[in-house]
């Protein structure tokens, strides 16, 4: 199944004035990197969120989050966030953040 490309464009609009952002296709979805590290991205109609193992573990108990898991071995510390999560431009915003800023304490590539 290809990825929700409607999700792509409300991201794009919302990350346009976003420096060091990059897009690339990955794992049959897109993926948005800051300084080559891999910080948020789409998975079929899902959004899909990297942060840190114990935020990940907090956010886990939402009813509308589960481990990315594509492969049979969830990767540790992303999370998979269905359309119910962000319904809105400010909660699908802030799961935006959550991913780039976890992203930007990582060493650049």
């Amino acid at each position: 199944m290809a990825y929700d490309r409607s999700i792509e464009l409300r991201i794009d609009a919302l990350i346009i004035d976003w420096p060091n952002i990059e897009k690339k296709k990955m794992f049959g979805g897109v993926c948005y990197l800051t300084r080559g590290n891999m910080c948020f991205g789409i998975w079929q109609g899902s959004l899909i969120v990297r942060t840190d193992p114990a935020t990940a573990g907090e956010q886990l108990r939402k009813p509308y989050v589960r481990p990315f898991d594509v492969t049979g071995k969830p990767m540790k510390g992303w999370l998979m966030v269905s359309s119910e999560g962000w319904p809105t431009e400010a909660t699908m915003t802030g799961w935006l953040n959550m991913g780039r800023e976890f992203a930007l304490t990582l060493p650049g590539k």
